[in-house]
């Protein structure tokens, strides 16, 4: 599949517009609760430094600007201008512009000094780059020694009774419904494909500590819908 910066970037700039009601309306609203969940699992790092890699509309980003510290900065990193136009709107709104700089850049090659942040937050982003493997080791090289990598994550369910409703809906309700309501089928093939090859939850874990991350541990949602990762440098 191409997933050229060119491209996803031109896809995820014409979703911005609608990209958070028909994430509600195609994950049945589980997003939200796959994100606290995590939330709840992580350590924040009160007046740290950390970095939400495929920062999109900025939901994550919000959530731990919230929990910080008056000294803690999140920054918010995305491909797509448009998103982050998106998210720029809904930080000022939230109150948290003060903690909170959004940045315009590739993941592939994150513009930051080696070991620069106590957490590094990725969601829903991962199977969006060209490489996940180099990816991984921009995230792994941000980290500061001992900080956290948390992965978000879309899955496929091992379930066999699951799994047949699941693919149905990827393969099929899934871009109809992006036809109708954001008129856009096409972005959404490419979502739905995405989600569909992207590696099982035990492979993103195996690539976490072939990249270098000990006490990797994962959490899956949804009869595994969707996985976090857990992983420390």
């Amino acid at each position: 599949m191409n997933k050229a910066p060119q491209r996803v970037q031109g896809i995820f700039d014409g979703l911005a517009k609608d990209y958070d009601k028909m994430n509600d309306i195609i994950s049945l609203g589980t997003h939200r609760s796959w994100r606290a969940k995590t939330m709840a699992s992580i350590d924040i790092p009160k007046n740290g430094q950390i970095l939400d890699v495929a920062a999109g509309t900025g939901d994550w980003t919000i959530a731990l600007a919230k929990e910080l510290g008056d000294k803690g900065h999140v920054t918010g990193f995305d491909l797509s201008s448009e998103m982050l136009a998106v998210a720029r709107e809904k930080v000022r709104e939230a109150g948290v512009s003060f903690w909170v700089t959004l940045t315009q850049g590739n993941a592939m090659e994150l513009p930051y000094e080696d070991d620069t942040f106590d957490l590094v937050t990725i969601g829903f982003g991962l199977r969006n780059l060209p490489d996940a493997e180099k990816g991984m080791q921009e995230l792994y090289r941000v980290l500061k020694p001992g900080g956290q990598l948390v992965v978000l994550e879309t899955s496929q369910p091992d379930n066999p009774v699951i799994k047949p409703f699941w693919k149905m809906y990827f393969k099929g309700v899934m871009p109809m419904m992006g036809k109708v309501f954001a008129h856009d089928k096409d972005s959404y093939d490419y979502l739905e494909k995405t989600t569909e090859e992207f590696m099982s939850f035990t492979a993103l874990a195996d690539l976490m500590r072939e990249t270098g991350f000990k006490t990797v541990a994962y959490q899956r949602f949804n009869f595994g819908a969707a996985a976090a990762h857990f992983g420390i440098k």
